[in-house]
């Protein structure tokens, strides 16, 4: 009988839905600035549905990260997307 792994579920911290960790993406704040999560520090979810929705998570990344530039997140957030969908 093979044996059943429990997938670890985590929040969006959008719309604070829960999912799979393997259907979210991990990211992490260092100096005001998002990067994708290197395994260093403390990270947070965003979900696949919710980087479409701009407002919403500039919202979330705001409470998150504790900065005040909208641009900069605006935009490098873009940057990371960008380079997710070409790998």
């Amino acid at each position: 009988m093979a044996k059943k792994f429990n997938l670890p579920i985590r929040m969006c911290i959008s719309c604070r839905d829960r999912q799979a960790q393997n259907q979210l993406l991990r990211f992490k704040c260092i100096e005001g600035s998002i990067e994708i999560f290197d395994g260093i520090g403390r990270s947070f979810y965003i979900c696949k549905n919710c980087l479409t929705q701009d407002k919403q998570v500039l919202k979330a990344l705001m409470r998150q990260c504790r900065s005040g530039d909208k641009d900069k997140f605006t935009n490098r957030l873009k940057e990371i997307i960008a380079d997710d969908r070409k790998s």
